[in-house]
């Protein structure tokens, strides 16, 4: 068992599947989480679930709140941040072509540049502490690209390039900065793909079979440890094989 005891941390997104099963693994390992979404009633229901947990309803979208949003949750967690995990994110699929210029900017905004600015501002909470670690979670098609998701693929590659840009900057304040980099997980986004697009990625994973939420989990939990102290600036595949980087 990886041991998050009396670690502090925010996590966005947290309202998915993806964003649960990490959520129960920060719980399990002792850490103290504000979990983040927009939907009220399934942050409700997180917190009916773990009773202890601090809850924080925010649109990722609002950039000109972001920097309140982590003051708020610097004082919940009474005013240290040991870990912020970027896990929320959208999806808007069309062909380049037919694709609206508001669908490319909102999974744009959301996923890209939403990632930026609480990073930017979490990092001024983590210099005062002289540590920290972050945590993005990308995408294995921000490495590999695919059909119908070029604004998607492209805000997933803009984060991996972003973080290690970040792990340059922060290193010698003791700040890492890593991704973990899901391949077909089952999640909600998952399931809007086609069921011959789901057996045609299938057939393309070495393992032949799609991801758990508890192996991204995991993975997560490692890069929020002590034990992922020296790593940074890198992604961590989760993928079966999928994807070889």
């Amino acid at each position: 068992m990886i041991n998050l005891k009396n670690l502090n941390i925010i996590l966005t997104g947290a309202t998915g599947v993806l964003g649960d099963s990490i959520l129960n693994k920060l719980i399990l390992a002792g850490s103290n989480v504000v979990a983040t979404g927009t939907n009220e009633e399934k942050l409700k229901a997180i917190k009916d679930k773990y009773k202890d947990i601090n809850i924080l309803k925010f649109d990722m979208n609002d950039h000109k709140e972001i920097g309140q949003f982590v003051d708020d949750c610097s004082n919940i967690l009474s005013s240290k941040i040991d870990v912020l995990i970027n896990n929320a994110g959208i999806t808007i699929d069309n062909l380049s072509i037919r694709m609206k210029d508001e669908e490319w900017k909102k999974v744009i905004d959301i996923n890209l540049t939403s990632t930026f600015l609480i990073t930017k501002n979490v990092i001024k909470k983590m210099l005062k502490l002289k540590r920290g670690k972050i945590i993005n979670v990308s995408s294995v098609v921000g490495h590999t690209g695919n059909i119908g998701q070029a604004n998607y693929a492209a805000s997933k590659a803009g984060m991996i390039a972003m973080s290690k840009s970040l792990a340059l900057e922060y290193g010698k304040k003791n700040i890492t900065i890593n991704c973990v980099s899901p391949g077909f997980i089952v999640s909600e986004m998952t399931a809007k793909i086609s069921e011959e697009h789901t057996e045609l990625m299938k057939s393309r994973i070495s393992l032949n079979k799609f991801g758990r939420p508890e192996d991204v989990a995991n993975s997560i939990a490692f890069l929020c440890s002590e034990l992922s102290d020296y790593i940074t600036g890198e992604t961590i595949h989760v993928n079966g094989g999928m994807y070889f980087s």
